[in-house]
């Protein structure tokens, strides 16, 4: 199994999963059922033992919490990592709301949740049929994620962390660089959904082809302006509590769905790299 062949699977499960669109069933308006949730994915690759990963165990960035992906499978050879992008169609809904989500945005973000779990099930059911050990992070017993400070761990109060981050491990796998309101935005921008996988499949690692961590991002602001509650500030960035008040909010309001996601529309780095994207 190759880089190819990963790419395909993902492509073809994308492409072809009937829970791939927006359905009657989740009440939204009619003009977006049958939409697609996501377009195709795109990949990155890094070394399982490479020494970058280090970085991750500072405390400004994620903390001694972090494992390493040999922390999570001990003969680990690749992580993979990739991002699902949304739709225009989810996107665009969302661009029309000004302060609470799109009934797209909110299908986008559970139901299309549940897809990303799907595929990251099927690509580790795949790499272990090769003969691959594999394992999802995010989906193993030892994953933890939290928002409310709880007790200090290694003199640092933990809060609004997990000890395996999507956005941190895309950067290091070559996806993309931080925005001020702490999304990844790749070449194929900010709006959607990040995935990874730890594996024995060696592949050979993406180059990255930027050297600071926010390189993409503009400091234009446009994120600042579209957060309903204010949350993001060019001075301070994004304010994680501020955020997730919110989220509550939407929580009691769409429940059983969540989400808001007004800083990835109406961006310039919604779709791609601002600046390079068309």
């Amino acid at each position: 199994m190759d880089k190819i062949e990963v790419k395909q699977l993902a492509e073809d499960f994308i492409a072809n999963s009937t829970d791939n669109q927006i359905k009657m069933d989740s009440k939204a308006p009619p003009d977006l059922v049958g939409e697609k949730i996501y377009d195709a994915p795109i990949f990155g690759f890094g070394d399982a033992s490479d020494d970058v990963f280090a970085i991750l165990k500072e405390p400004d960035v994620i903390g001694c919490h972090f494992r390493y992906p040999r922390e999570w499978l001990p003969t680990a050879q690749t992580v993979i990592s990739f991002f699902l992008p949304y739709s225009e169609a989810v996107k665009a809904s969302n661009r029309e709301q000004k302060i609470w989500p799109s009934w797209g945005w909110l299908v986008g973000r559970v139901e299309g949740h549940r897809l990303l779990r799907a595929l990251l099930l099927d690509l580790e059911m795949h790499l272990k049929k090769a003969g691959y050990a594999t394992i999802v992070p995010s989906m193993d017993k030892k994953f933890f994620s939290i928002t409310e400070p709880i007790e200090e761990l290694c003199g640092e109060p933990l809060a609004f962390t997990s000890n395996w981050s999507e956005r941190h491990i895309a950067y290091l796998c070559g996806l993309g660089t931080f925005g001020l309101s702490k999304g990844l935005i790749t070449e194929k921008g900010i709006a959607g959904r990040f995935g990874s996988l730890v594996t024995e499949l060696p592949l050979e690692p993406n180059q990255r082809p930027y050297g600071i961590y926010n390189a993409y991002c503009t400091q234009c602001g446009a994120c600042v302006k579209q957060c309903p509650v204010k949350a993001i500030s060019i001075e301070s960035g994004k304010d994680h509590r501020l955020c997730s008040i919110f989220l509550d909010k939407t929580a009691d309001k769409f429940s059983p769905r969540y989400g808001c996601g007004k800083c990835q529309v109406n961006v310039p780095c919604e779709s791609g790299i601002p600046g390079q994207h068309k």
